[in-house]
């Protein structure tokens, strides 16, 4: 899928002079559950003689404080932009000999612009949405683990002189999302809703500036969030 075709809807959108608008802010929690695969560790392997194609990485979950913004632009369509603190996710091998290997960490921020429908918006209390957008989704502050530094020393594939890094390639893909509001009061709510994106990167592992080892990582989160609703 051309995901740059994914975007008419929202631009259609933010270029129309709306008769309708309102804003809102959802303030709460944010959780990134990975539903994660990968290609194996295949240098390693041969190295360290296992089998072909019997390890992956696998990232952990991380709840952050999430913050989005709504612009209703008519009663049934709203723009919604998804923000939160940096989110941190430990990456581990698994399976084969080394399963539960720390190979490291990394931050990332995932900003993601959704256009959303709203099936009852003359409801007074609730207010289901789905929505559709894109995701680009920012890793920073990589950092290689002392238990793959040591593997590797172990392996010969390094010596205790090596610069070893960790590092992951930015990603841009589809978001799906489906949620409610829940009105409280005409300025307070209730704001819940459960995205899907699609983010995969590559992980490289560097020595010396020198990539020994490739994988290709496919996040593709569940992303879901629970907040306070302010309307303005």
């Amino acid at each position: 899928m051309k995901t740059s075709l994914l975007a008419i809807p929202v631009i259609s959108m933010l270029a129309a002079a709306p008769a309708f608008a309102d804003f809102s802010i959802n303030i709460g929690a944010i959780n990134v559950s990975p539903d994660d695969s990968s290609s194996s560790l295949n240098v390693i392997e041969q190295v360290a003689g296992l089998p072909n194609g019997s390890t992956a990485l696998a990232v952990d979950s991380n709840t952050q404080l999430g913050l989005t913004f709504d612009y209703r632009i008519k009663p049934n369509w709203a723009v919604q932009l998804i923000a939160a603190t940096p989110f941190s996710h430990d990456i581990t091998v698994k399976g084969s000999a080394i399963d539960g290997l720390k190979v490291g960490k990394t931050k990332h921020l995932p900003p993601t612009l959704l256009a959303q429908y709203h099936f009852m918006p003359e409801h007074q209390t609730f207010d289901p949405f789905v929505g559709v957008g894109l995701n680009y989704t920012i890793f920073f502050d990589e950092q290689i683990d002392n238990q793959l530094k040591d593997t590797l020393q172990a392996l010969n594939v390094t010596s205790a002189d090596d610069s070893v890094t960790l590092k992951a390639k930015s990603s841009f893909g589809l978001a799906l999302q489906a949620g409610v509001n829940i009105k409280l009061s005409d300025t307070l709510g209730i704001h819940m809703m459960v995205s899907k994106m699609d983010i995969d990167t590559t992980g490289r592992v560097q020595v010396n500036g020198t990539t020994v080892q490739s994988v290709n990582i496919n996040i593709d989160p569940y992303v879901a969030m629970i907040g306070l609703r302010w309307t303005l």
